[in-house]
């Protein structure tokens, strides 16, 4: 069983003349680990880094809702001063007389009139 490794090492060869069978095979698959790993590298860097700038996306976008929202209650509150008894009468709105109530303890759903209501113990 000599192979040309076994008969490279009789012959008092410099050591780095002589290679191992496997050392091709060893060197291609750490050569295609290590690209592997570049590959990974970069992937992960870009991804985290167009995740930083989602966040920064969202942050933005949310405070600009956060912000029209502040505005929508400012004019909600500014408009709900401005109403009185006699505006809503104007626009056609009047004082509830017949009040209704809805009470479903399970699928069947139950109407109690404002009378009914106040004996009950909901």
């Amino acid at each position: 069983m000599n192979t040309e490794f076994q008969k490279r090492i009789r012959r008092k060869d410099s050591i780095l003349t002589m290679e191992h069978p496997y050392e091709r095979v060893a060197l291609k698959w750490l050569s295609v680990a290590l690209v592997s790993l570049i590959c990974a590298y970069l992937y992960f860097v870009s991804a985290s880094v167009l995740n930083v700038i989602a966040r920064k996306d969202a942050l933005r976008q949310t405070s600009d809702i956060t912000s029209a929202i502040a505005a929508l209650e400012q004019r909600y509150f500014t408009m709900s001063q401005e109403i009185t008894r006699s505006s809503a009468t104007g626009l056609g709105l009047g004082q509830v007389s017949a009040t209704s109530y809805v009470y479903r303890p399970g699928n069947i759903g139950v109407v109690y009139s404002a009378d009914e209501i106040k004996g009950l113990e909901i």
